[in-house]
């Protein structure tokens, strides 16, 4: 009897893996070879529900130009998702929000602020804002993070 019921439980299990894996948001981030930060970052997107291509790039500068981020919004990494560029530490939630924002061309955490996903620090953090680059070159905030 037991052989019978794990045998039908593990085809149940393997659906709702797959099932799980399907909904996984793809996202690419692009990074330095050697950013430790970096790949903090991208296990915050993966605990949230994101599926990540990671590229490493020889030259991110460059990929940054290639990509639309301003200098102004310049931080460690850049990640794509539907077009639209992710830079720095931004946490899970606004990469989300991005997506129901039709005016923006992406968002940055500007630097590497101490605190945000993937640069926590022994309970430390600074206050730090999420921007929005506009479609027509603006900038907008779009979150808040206070210092705690």
């Amino acid at each position: 009897m037991k052989k019978t019921f794990h045998l039908l439980l593990l085809p149940m299990l393997m659906i709702g893996s797959l099932a799980q894996a399907a909904d996984l948001i793809p996202i690419k981030v692009h990074r330095d070879a050697n950013c430790g930060c970096c790949k903090k970052w991208i296990s915050h997107l993966e605990a949230n529900g994101f599926k990540v291509e990671d590229h490493v790039e020889a030259d991110m500068s460059r990929f940054k130009q290639q990509h639309g981020v301003p200098p102004r919004l310049a931080s460690c990494h850049t990640a794509i998702i539907n077009g639209k560029f992710v830079e720095g530490h931004v946490p899970a939630e606004q990469v989300l929000a991005l997506s129901k924002r039709d005016d923006l061309l992406g968002v940055a955490a500007p630097g590497m602020p101490m605190g945000s996903p993937g640069m926590e620090m022994d309970g430390m953090s600074d206050a730090y804002q999420v921007i929005g680059l506009k479609k027509d070159g603006a900038d907008v905030v779009v979150a808040d993070y206070p210092a705690h």
